[in-house]
């Protein structure tokens, strides 16, 4: 273990840049805070590269165990509280955090499984909407997600702490051809639904058990022009309400519900 007491030391300086995207992507490192996603992060044997923790960790519930787990961690640093604070972005800090690595995954690894059921982000924004559906993705799951290029950044902290952990779990897929990503999954004898206020064919009317991808678009333009019609089906869920859409996250949560319903039925 090492002790950081200096706001000015190098360590510090990379914790407070991985909050910046490019920082990110160009280091392939992003920050885990709070007890219980660091010990999620822990016990899925995420990759690590340092975890920083300070005193007010063990006026914490659950603080003191998860010491035990981190104490002979070769690159454990010790901070003083107020300089843990200058690194953190939680109103309420913990005490804890860690410097995970990324952990790309080359697509063609959603091929492998049989009848995969795959969640396609097309444009996701909003932190909260993209943590909440890795989660429910987790609960159900699911095969894989793949992000396009647009969404926002999954190793955002905000995304990172909405996820619970599930971002150590679900397999996480990257594109930046989205148009050339969706062909490939056709050509590999996946059928494309996507959801739409147009839609025809209500959730529960369509057999999911076989290779399926459900695309999912931005929370206001809804899924892109191009990939709209890529799609073998146009997909929607039924709302007797006066309410003309969904939230994306309620949406996508819903649909696999039914996937899962119908696969395990």
């Amino acid at each position: 273990m090492i002790s950081i007491t200096s706001p000015k030391n190098p360590k510090i300086k990379q914790i407070k840049s991985l909050y910046r995207k490019k920082e990110r992507w160009n280091s392939k490192l992003f920050l885990v805070e709070g007890i219980k996603i660091v010990e999620e992060c822990i016990d899925n044997n995420y990759p690590i590269e340092n975890i920083i923790y300070t005193d007010e960790l063990f006026n914490i519930t659950g603080g003191e165990e998860i010491y035990e787990k981190i104490k002979l961690y070769d690159k454990l640093i010790y901070v003083p509280q107020k300089l843990f604070k200058e690194i953190s972005d939680t109103e309420n800090p913990q005490g804890i955090m860690a410097i995970a690595k990324f952990t790309q995954r080359p697509i063609n690894k959603l091929f492998k499984s049989k009848n995969p059921f795959i969640l396609f982000l097309d444009e996701v924004q909003d932190p909260g909407n993209m943590g909440t559906i890795i989660r429910t993705a987790d609960a159900f799951n699911i095969d894989g997600i793949v992000v396009s290029e647009g969404s926002v950044d999954i190793y955002n902290p905000k995304v990172v702490r909405s996820t619970m952990g599930s971002i150590f779990r679900i397999p996480i897929y990257h594109t930046w051809d989205k148009i050339g990503t969706i062909k490939e999954l056709k050509n590999r004898g996946f059928k494309i639904f996507t959801t739409s206020l147009e839609g025809k064919d209500y959730i529960y009317n369509i057999d999911f058990k076989g290779s399926s991808v459900i695309l999912i678009g931005n929370e206001s333009k809804g899924v892109s022009f191009e990939l709209h019609s890529l799609a073998n089906q146009w997909i929607k869920i039924p709302i007797l309400g006066e309410t003309e859409s969904l939230n994306v996250a309620v949406a996508s949560s819903i649909i696999m519900y039914e996937v899962m319903r119908q696969r395990i039925g």
